[in-house]
């Protein structure tokens, strides 16, 4: 008997693991472990534990018209979940165990664990490289080097695209009955986590709803995604980033669907190459990430952001986390993130942007927060986002390029539609002056339900200027 330990990779369609389980003529037993106590430290979303509920649910379903059984069972962190798998592994005769590789530190820990204990019990253990277009260490400069910097390394990645297949998987034949399968199927309980879950009725989870959804966009939407990604009340964002995070939808299959619909996808401006310039970013941090462990350890990728000195203003915090700052472009996408479990993109770099340079407070809080709200949180997009956003990651942001969020919000939301949308107390404030509402009011002589500024922007670039020439030139000491 064969059994799949799905983790991320929560599909039929495209699973090398499940593909290579059903290969030989085996029985195949599908398992999920929850583990609350280290998605607790890892600060997983409630939302996100809920569509990860929901779509086991369904994945249940689609392995069910193949033969093959769910297990769902519960283990309270990572060291415990490899020891539940060799322990049920073997009360089940399991002769072989397959999986998709992760690549951050603590489930690279987590696998060399399993392996261990399942190899001590004679029991085989494959794994495979699933998560990404390229498997991290694939794409190297001509030196053989990893790659620091995006755009050499997005470079690279499409000129291995020309000669290599990126063709997704179909999902396996339906498997032979098996007396044994019989009494698995008998035995599975209802799928309901101890993990705090919320409802997730917005986003379809059914494999047919997420493929038709990736369909519908590549043909209707991926061809303007270059000229309204940045806009956040337009709806011009695929919003597959949900099922990409959890496994429900691979990036081949994102890749598959875009070159079947838009045949020039290689030419630069359009908006389908722009849209892959995103699934190559997904590739670039999972890359980061695997190569540099300190990464999964709280630190900064350059050493010297190591050295700057954050202000980390408890109330300034708590303000910026419930989008109470008195910036409308600000509180708009924290009352977004707060509500839905989502942010547009543009706006995660500018509320990021305002923690750190503004607020001059700790990426890391930010980082935190923000895995503790997204539905489609990823530790590597999320922790490179923020290390960008703060001037200390690869591919960084110079540290004196300073958003300012008044001008941002004027750029991206010029009439102000996505911030009366979330911020229904500026809702009578005309035009473009809701980016000032403040100075508005004040001309005006009217009164707002709304928070004055908490700081001062000009005033707090100059301060964040000075704090980061101060780390990037302080003096390394001497070993």
């Amino acid at each position: 008997m064969h059994l799949v330990w799905f983790r991320r990779d929560l599909r039929c369609l495209d699973n090398r693991a499940l593909h290579a389980a059903c290969e030989a003529n085996e029985p195949v037993v599908g398992l999920f472990v929850e583990t609350p106590d280290q998605w607790a430290a890892h600060h997983m979303a409630p939302i996100q534990a809920g569509l990860i509920e929901a779509r086991l649910k369904a994945l249940r379903d689609e392995l069910s018209a193949l033969n093959i059984p769910l297990l769902v069972t519960r283990a309270a962190d990572y060291k415990k979940a490899s020891e539940t798998v060799a322990t049920l592994a073997n009360s089940l005769n399991v002769n072989a165990v397959f999986v998709n590789r992760e690549y951050e530190l603590n489930e690279q820990n987590r696998d060399r664990q399993a392996q261990q204990r399942l190899e001590e019990q004679g029991i085989d253990w494959y794994a495979y490289h699933d998560r990404n277009l390229f498997a991290p260490g694939t794409i190297r400069s001509g030196k053989g080097d990893a790659y620091k910097v995006f755009t050499p390394f997005k470079k690279a990645c499409l000129r291995a695209l020309e000669g290599m297949d990126q063709s997704p998987l179909k999902a396996p034949a339906a498997r032979a009955d098996d007396t044994r399968l019989t009494t698995i199927f008998a035995s599975l309980e209802p799928i309901e986590f101890d993990y705090p879950t919320e409802a997730v009725s917005a986003w379809p989870t059914t494999e047919k709803a997420i493929l038709d959804k990736l369909r519908t966009y590549c043909r209707e939407q991926a061809a303007d995604y270059k000229a309204q990604r940045d806009f956040p009340a337009i709806d011009g964002t695929s919003q597959l980033s949900p099922y990409l995070a959890i496994g429900a939808l691979s990036p081949r299959q994102c890749l598959a669907r875009l070159q079947s619909e838009h045949p020039h996808w290689r030419e630069p401006d359009s908006g389908a190459a722009t849209w892959l310039s995103e699934l190559i970013w997904r590739d670039f941090y999972q890359e980061v990430s695997a190569q540099n462990p300190s990464i999964s350890k709280k630190h900064c990728f350059l050493e010297w952001g190591e050295s700057v000195v954050w202000d980390n203003d408890n109330a300034r915090f708590e303000a910026w986390k419930a989008g109470k700052t008195g910036f409308p472009i600000v509180d708009a996408a924290m009352q977004q993130l707060n509500t839905t479990g989502w942010m547009h993109n543009r706006l995660r770099m500018i509320v990021a942007s305002f923690l750190t340079k503004d607020l001059l407070i700790d990426w890391r809080w930010g980082e935190d927060y923000f895995m503790s709200k997204l539905i489609d949180g990823d530790f590597a997009s999320n922790n490179g986002g923020w290390q960008w956003s703060a001037s200390v990651g690869t591919d960084a942001q110079p540290y004196f390029r300073i958003f300012n969020p008044t001008t941002q919000g004027e750029r991206f939301d010029s009439d102000g539609r996505f911030i009366r949308r979330w911020l229904p107390a500026l809702k009578e404030v005309p035009g473009k002056q809701i980016h000032q509402p403040w100075s508005w009011a004040e001309k005006y002589a009217q009164s707002l339900d709304y928070p004055k500024p908490i700081i001062d922007h000009a005033k707090q670039r100059k301060q964040a200027l000075a704090i980061f020439e101060a780390a990037k030139n302080q003096p390394k000491e001497s070993a």
